[in-house]
């Protein structure tokens, strides 16, 4: 039987290894949210809360304090960007992954490869791609007007349209493989005796196959939003940087900006909303996993 002190010993090296490579790096960003920013820029050790409280406050041109909303409603819709392309994902990864589940084996196989393979593609290439798609004489344009539905559209890039697009391409293949997982367990005797009952597709969809992939949709849901709050690429080349998110905003004051306690603070605001995301899933499943016993 092993002791308590072998069991602490034989996990030094996984403790050594988090402490260097997540604890400690989160320390120092924790420690630069609350240091003065630099005069000729980055950061001074000290202690002030001056970059969070620059969040919701700025200094007018008297010195005084007043309240500002800028930072709020980057926060506001980096979450509401955020979600909706959670739902999206969610939307259309629910279809697919029951269709590849429904499937022989070697098509399974096939369909379940090409789910994977924009993952063998680095990000900014996938992007790029977007940008001959949705671009001026782009893919789409010219085939509008070739089927002559259109005489003349404006660019469908640098829009909120784009951006949510290049968000869902980017991320849905997270949300299918997690749903394909529950989904292909589903017994078919369930959807069976549902039919046998006279439910409806819409019925037996709803009441047997969405709960029993709700698993995997949650699952999916954090793999979708968590990565969405610090998206980069797809608001610089597909929305042309006119919607900055709560990613660009860090990268930021980081570069151009060089004010880095502030883009620290920010920093650490995000994963604080990323730990509260997680929290409330994690105390929904403790419920479900009460509820059930």
């Amino acid at each position: 039987m092993k002791t308590p002190d072998f069991r602490l010993w034989g996990l030094a090296p996984a403790w050594i290894i988090m402490a260097f490579t997540l604890i400690l790096p989160i320390a120092i960003v924790l420690m630069v949210s609350f240091a003065t920013r630099g005069a000729y820029g980055g950061f001074e050790w000290g202690f002030s809360p001056a970059s969070y409280a620059q969040i919701l406050f700025e200094e007018g041109w008297e010195g005084e304090t007043e309240f500002t909303a800028q930072y709020l409603w980057i926060i506001g819709r980096t979450l509401w960007l955020a979600g909706l392309t959670t739902l999206i994902c969610a939307a259309l990864a629910l279809p697919a992954a029951y269709t590849i589940a429904q499937a022989g084996p070697r098509l399974r196989a096939v369909l379940i490869y090409l789910v994977t393979l924009p993952f063998w593609v680095s990000m900014i290439v996938r992007v790029y791609a977007w940008i001959i798609i949705l671009g001026n004489d782009g893919v789409i344009e010219k085939t509008l007007r070739g089927l002559r539905l259109v005489a003349d559209i404006d660019s469908l890039l640098f829009t909120n349209g784009a951006m949510l697009t290049g968000l869902v391409y980017s991320y849905i293949p997270l949300m299918i493989l997690p749903v394909f997982a529950s989904v292909e367990k589903l017994d078919p005797a369930l959807i069976e005796a549902s039919h046998d009952l006279y439910g409806s597709r819409w019925v037996t969809a709803r009441r047997v196959i969405l709960p029993l992939a709700m698993p995997g949709l949650m699952a999916g849901a954090i793999l979708v939003f968590v990565p969405c709050l610090g998206a980069v690429l797809e608001p610089i080349l597909l929305g042309g940087g006119k919607a900055m998110l709560m990613g660009n905003l860090i990268q930021t004051q980081f570069g151009g900006g060089r004010n880095w306690p502030f883009g620290a603070a920010i920093a650490i605001l995000l994963m604080g909303l990323v730990m509260i995301f997680l929290m409330l899933n994690a105390l929904r499943a403790q419920r479900e996993v009460a509820h059930g016993a």
